[in-house]
């Protein structure tokens, strides 16, 4: 039987898939002071007005993105996530180190999530994306 805690973030991966425009329901999976961080650039995203941007770039980027969740961990009010990140890269890639356009390549990336949450609710979310990997597969490595 799925605790709560696993409840609250299935739907928070599935409403990061969903086709929402400004990304509501994924920041209403938040505490009002939630963080995002995302570790592969050490940005850290704050509040309802940054939350949903690292899902939105990826979102552009990958219009058929889909987390394929492998192993869900649940331990009191910390979730670890094991996952592989998939999509098509259609769309152009906004990161801090440059833009990368649309290759048509695909990605099939390891990610490892963590969530600290308060009374369902995401406080803290580490999302350690493989980056590199992200990058050779969409062929950026390789032209360095």
């Amino acid at each position: 039987m799925a605790t709560n805690n696993e409840q609250a973030i299935r739907h928070l991966y599935h409403v990061a898939e969903a086709e929402y425009e400004d990304l509501k329901d994924f920041v209403a999976c938040f505490t009002a002071d939630g963080e995002f961080v995302d570790m592969s650039s050490g940005i850290t995203f704050r509040g309802p007005d940054e939350l949903w941007k690292p899902v939105a770039v990826m979102s552009k980027a990958f219009p058929d993105m889909h987390r394929e969740i492998h192993h869900l961990h649940v331990v009191g009010d910390v979730v670890i996530v094991e996952l592989t990140l998939q999509g098509t890269h259609t769309g152009t890639l906004n990161l801090p180190i440059g833009t990368i356009p649309a290759s048509g390549k695909t990605m099939h990336a390891p990610c490892c999530d963590i969530f600290r949450l308060v009374n369902g609710k995401v406080k803290l979310f580490d999302c350690y994306n493989e980056m590199s990997v992200i990058l050779a597969e969409l062929g950026v490595l390789s032209n360095l």
